[in-house]
């Protein structure tokens, strides 16, 4: 049996990230939710506790995927954060 691939791990921490955004609609339900950023900054937070873990143990395309995903997940956070503190 094949193993879950580092990006698809990394890249289905994103999409739980994006419906607590509430920008995709939940799979289960298939209704979009209402933005959660209690629930968006823990993801944030378990990707950054993935990428000090992983620190020197991930190939490039791996570190390149993970750095981006955090980088458009905390920017998104920032301007949601923004949005909601107006």
């Amino acid at each position: 049996m094949a193993g879950l691939a580092f990006t698809t791990f990394v890249l289905s921490l994103a999409s739980s990230a994006a419906i607590h955004f509430g920008d995709m609609s939940n799979p289960e339900t298939g209704a979009r939710t209402e933005p959660n950023l209690e629930g968006a900054s823990q993801m944030i937070e378990i990707l950054s506790l993935l990428e000090q873990k992983t620190k020197g143990n991930l190939s490039a395309e791996e570190r390149q995927v993970l750095d981006q995903v955090l980088y458009e997940l905390r920017l998104r956070y920032a301007r949601a954060a923004g949005e909601a503190n107006r």
